[in-house]
């Protein structure tokens, strides 16, 4: 029987409005392992992960934040779900984010980072805050949120160029391209958060990947 992977995302960025009542139902198909949450709004995610709490399957089914907007809140602060026993925290596992598609060496040291720091009885989430608004700051520019996400995969295909992965910024539907003052905005959060890019670890090993 092969595992299933929930994907919860809204009719207006793409996908369909789900009620808690739905992702009920749907959390108690055996085969679902893992669930999605890319709702883009805390309290839409709030309700789908009730959904799966009120299907009884809250401690199995594993969360994946693909909210872009919050990642780091997500993994941080977590939802408190009520349930019959009182509330319960439940923090997202890792991400499924575009987000993600650049910079991602940064990206699994961020998330392991976080990780490490939610092991500890005593962990704040308040010390991530700073963290959080500067990821933030560059998803806007990465998916062009000031232009209805319409340089959303060419301000992807804008980082994989500028590190040399890419010739360009081309995509399938020529009208796909990069918003006014989007590439310079990358550029600059780039040099801004250097802690946030991977940009040094691809310049070590363009040569040897570009060669094998």
């Amino acid at each position: 029987m092969s595992p299933l992977f929930g994907f919860c995302r809204p009719h207006d960025i793409g996908g369909r409005s789900l009620s808690r009542e739905v992702v009920r139902e749907f959390a108690t198909i055996p085969k679902i392992i893992a669930v999605k949450m890319a709702a883009f709004d805390r309290e839409l995610t709030q309700e789908a992960i009730e959904g799966i709490e009120d299907s009884g399957r809250g401690d199995e089914l594993i969360l994946y934040t693909g909210n872009d907007n919050f990642i780091i809140e997500d993994l941080t602060e977590g939802y408190l779900i009520p349930t019959a026993n009182g509330y319960t925290l439940r923090r997202m596992a890792g991400g499924l984010l575009g987000h993600w598609a650049v910079w991602t060496k940064a990206a699994v040291e961020t998330l392991e980072t976080i990780k490490a720091a939610r092991s500890y009885v005593d962990f704040d989430p308040a010390v991530f805050a700073e963290l959080a608004s500067q990821v933030t700051e560059m998803n806007h520019h990465l998916f062009d949120f000031d232009n209805a996400f319409d340089g959303c995969i060419p301000g992807v295909h804008e980082v994989l160029r500028s590190q040399g992965l890419m010739e360009g910024t081309w995509c399938l539907n020529p009208d796909e391209i990069l918003s006014d003052g989007q590439a310079e905005a990358l550029a600059r959060l780039s040099k801004a958060y250097p802690h946030l890019t991977d940009d040094a670890f691809v310049v070590e090993n363009l040569g040897h990947w570009l060669a094998d």
